[in-house]
């Protein structure tokens, strides 16, 4: 919504005569609308690109630049005109309403006009632009809580997957049966933790008043290096480790840094295998902490580079086919929330290297291990 928190919506009202704005925009804001005034069509066009309104009063007989002129030009900009304009006109041709209706607009006053029956239009189209948009912003959300939801349980599923297909065909020695069993139900306690946490979310079941977030950066690095390096060996590869040499505590929940870290290792065990993964944990800008996944496979191309975290978008087909082009999308948003950045940067010497760099943790945080499903 663009409307300010206190206003029940932005208005703009476009009239070249002065009267006309002072009477309107009196009449609205005592209605408890924020309401901008344009005297010209140049003028709304600098109002509307400065902030958009919720809804444009216009007149479409002006000077110069007319309201018809306005709407052409608010129409070819992107993003297209999405909100309700009412035409106001002292005319009453029936020819230039059908005109004003074929040009996108959703309704009319004509001068002189009645404040009751002013309001009442206003109040039902900007009543109706505002229920859309609290439509639009549940669908929003929830599709972003299922995409959430369908890429975090990837990882734990395709370890799950990964541990049964060694079992059933007999692809280890005995005595790593029981690290294989362990992964399995481990991936799948993961799972479950994670419907489990997004259920809880959406029942309001968050953390408490004045409880901070932390979580552990090393202890992060070990789980990861137990869960997938046996994953990167079946793929030729091995994995190198270099914790902080200091207690490394960082503000976010540790499940969630958990599924940040496993998508950095799963990205580099699909576009760089057979190589070396290194994962180290280092100090950042000041007050920062940074975990580093940085491989020797092939690199991204500058040329591909800006296209890195935008949704949807996949640089190439990883080898199981299964990849949504979401994980950088939604670590780097998640990383962000955290106060935090994720960036790419070419690795010295040939290769990836992925870094989030998270924001320390206060005194007052107590870095709990993540709990179990």
């Amino acid at each position: 919504m663009s409307s300010t928190d206190t206003a029940l919506g932005r208005i703009l009202v476009v009239d070249d005569q002065a009267a006309n704005l002072r009477v309107v925009s009196a009449l609205l804001t005592r209605e408890g609308y924020d309401v901008i005034t344009a005297a010209s069509g140049p003028d709304a066009l600098a109002c509307y690109a400065d902030a958009v309104p919720d809804m444009i009063l216009l007149d479409m007989m002006m000077p110069g630049m007319d309201g018809f002129e306005v709407l052409a030009v608010l129409r070819e900009q992107e993003p297209p005109l999405n909100i309700p304009v009412v035409f106001v006109t002292a005319a009453h041709d029936r020819d230039l309403l059908l005109r004003a209706f074929d040009a996108g607009v959703v309704d009319y006053v004509t001068k002189p006009f009645l404040p009751e029956e002013l309001l009442a239009r206003v109040n039902a189209h900007i009543g109706l632009k505002l229920t859309r948009d609290r439509l639009e912003r549940v669908a929003r959300e929830r599709e972003e809580l299922v995409n959430l939801v369908a890429h975090d349980l990837k990882n734990p599923l395709s370890s799950v997957l990964f541990a049964a297909d060694i079992l059933r065909n007999d692809g280890c020695r005995p005595e790593r049966v029981p690290r294989y069993l362990q992964m399995i139900h481990e991936s799948a306690d993961d799972a479950l933790g994670y419907i489990r946490h997004y259920l809880e979310s959406r029942a309001g079941a968050m953390r408490e008043p004045g409880e901070a977030a932390c979580a552990d950066l090393g202890e992060v690095m070990q789980w990861l290096a137990q869960r997938y390096e046996m994953q990167l060996e079946a793929r030729g590869g091995r994995l190198r480790l270099a914790l902080p040499q200091d207690a490394a505590h960082v503000a976010i929940d540790e499940r969630v840094l958990r599924q940040l870290g496993e998508n950095l290792v799963t990205n580099a065990m699909k576009y760089a295998p057979g190589g070396e993964l290194l994962l180290a944990g280092r100090p950042g800008a000041p007050g920062y902490w940074q975990l580093v996944a940085a491989d020797r496979g092939p690199g991204i191309p500058p040329s591909q580079q800006r296209e890195l975290f935008k949704p949807f978008t996949r640089l190439q087909q990883p080898e199981d086919g299964v990849s949504s082009g979401l994980g950088l999308s939604l670590a780097k948003q998640i990383v962000a929330n955290a106060g935090g950045q994720l960036w790419y940067e070419d690795r010295e010497g040939g290769g990836a290297c992925f870094v989030i760099e998270l924001p320390e943790a206060g005194p007052q945080a107590e870095c709990d291990p993540a709990d179990p499903a």
